[in-house]
C-alpha cells in the first residue's frame, strides 16, 4: 500500500486497528513512534546497482493501556513527515516488535490494516540460479540412420 493510500482509508475510519498475519490484533494502545523514509542501494546476485525507497512506520505499545492513537493525530504525523521529510508517495513498510523487530508490508480489509508478511526473491533469476530443467532431445535425433553400421548388420 503507497502512502497516499493509507492516508485515504485513515480519512473514511473512525479507528486504527492492526492486525498481524496470523490474525493476531496488535494492541489497541499502540503507539506509531516513527515515520519515515527509509533509502536503500544495493547491488542484487546479477551484479544490478538497485535503490528501494519505502515509507516506514514503526508501531510500538507499553503499559500505557489508557490510550489509543485517533485517525486525526496519525493523519497530523504524517503530514508532519511529508512537509519535514519530504516524504513522496512509496510503498509502506510497518516495523512491529513481536519477539523481535519484524517488517511487514500493508493492506487493508475494510476495517482493519492487516500487517502482510514480505517475503524475499533473487532479482536476478536469469543470471545466478542454475538452469535445473533437464536438456529436452527428440527421440528421433537419437536413432541411427539407415545408412550406419547396426549390431548384426555386418558391416563391422
Amino acid at each position: 500500500m503507497k502512502l497516499s493510500t493509507l492516508k485515504k482509508h485513515i480519512e473514511s475510519i473512525e479507528s486504527i486497528h492492526f492486525q498481524l498475519p496470523d490474525g493476531h490484533s496488535v494492541p489497541s494502545h499502540y503507539h506509531v513512534t516513527e515515520v519515515g523514509m527509509i533509502q536503500k542501494n544495493f547491488i542484487d546476485c546479477g551484479g544490478t546497482i538497485r535503490e528501494e525507497k519505502v515509507v516506514n512506520f514503526q508501531l510500538w505499545y507499553s503499559d500505557d493501556v489508557d490510550h489509543s492513537l485517533q485517525p486525526k493525530k496519525l493523519l497530523d504525523i504524517i503530514n508532519l513527515s511529508e512537509e519535514k521529510l519530504g516524504l513522496g508517495d512509496f510503498e509502506i513498510e510497518v516495523e512491529y516488535q513481536a519477539g523481535t523487530i519484524g517488517k511487514y508490508g500493508l493492506s487493508f480489509d475494510g476495517q482493519n490494516f492487516l500487517l502482510t508478511n514480505k517475503m524475499t526473491d533473487c532479482l536476478a533469476p536469469d543470471k545466478c540460479v542454475p538452469n535445473l530443467e533437464k536438456p529436452k532431445v527428440n527421440l528421433s535425433d537419437l536413432i541411427a540412420n539407415t545408412n550406419s553400421c547396426t549390431p548384426g548388420g555386418g558391416c563391422c
